[in-house]
């Protein structure tokens, strides 16, 4: 239990955190645990660990995507390349880079624009698939493809700053 809560603690004020608004960074001789009322407003980035943890945060003042099952940020808005796509199970965004993305290993597939080799993404936090990442294009009009991400709407969700 001990080490569970120390992975909770607040790295600036060195108590159990459920937000905090820091000072205090008491010596430590034993393990006492000091809980904390939250008072981290949600506007600017808390100076501690958030509730849950990713591998990336996305800045809260930009326009970003979200994993719909788990709530890990993808993308930003800015990274949004076209909506124009089709995924395997309805509409999808091509997104020129994400963030808490794996990925799985390459295969062919012959899709509406000919045949690629892709590999499935996934979310880091929940393991749900996502669609899949552009590693090759045969053909030469689909060579901008290379690299960049679909991911299928139904994964995703619009967070900070949508009006």
């Amino acid at each position: 239990n001990t080490a569970l809560a120390n992975l909770l603690r607040c790295f600036t004020c060195d108590r159990l955190c459920g937000g905090c608004t820091a000072p205090a960074r008491p010596a430590r001789q034993g393990v006492v645990l000091q809980p904390v009322t939250p008072s981290c407003d949600p506007g600017p980035a808390p100076a501690c660990l958030p509730a849950k943890t990713f591998r990336s945060y996305l800045p809260r003042c930009h326009r970003t995507y979200s994993c719909v099952h788990c709530r890990a940020h993808l993308a930003k808005h800015d990274e949004l390349i076209s909506k124009s796509f089709q995924g395997s199970h309805g509409r999808a965004y091509l997104f020129n880079s994400v963030v808490n993305v794996g990925c799985g290993p390459a295969e062919q597939r012959l899709l509406l624009t000919g045949l690629h080799s892709v590999a499935d993404i996934f979310c880091e936090s929940c393991k749900t698939t996502l669609g899949w990442k552009y590693e090759q294009a045969f053909e030469t009009s689909q060579k901008y493809k290379e690299g960049k991400y679909i991911i299928e709407m139904s994964h995703m969700v619009k967070d900070n700053g949508w009006d």
